[in-house]
């Protein structure tokens, strides 16, 4: 069944997008707006950051 046949016989049942995921394309789960990838690699960017300083560290001495 077709998205556009399941809504006209009233079996669709996902909620439509309401909010800033509405108005940007990029913006939803895993999106590659600046915001929504920032938030989702915060962890690996820090980890990221430490083992650089770590590496410059190594190299000064």
């Amino acid at each position: 069944m077709s998205l556009d046949k399941a809504i006209k016989h009233k079996k669709e049942k996902r909620k439509p997008y309401v909010g800033a995921k509405a108005v940007d394309g990029t913006c939803r789960n895993h999106g590659s707006c600046e915001w929504c990838r920032g938030n989702r690699l915060y962890q690996q960017n820090k980890m990221d950051e430490a083992s650089r300083q770590q590496i410059e560290e190594e190299a000064k001495t």
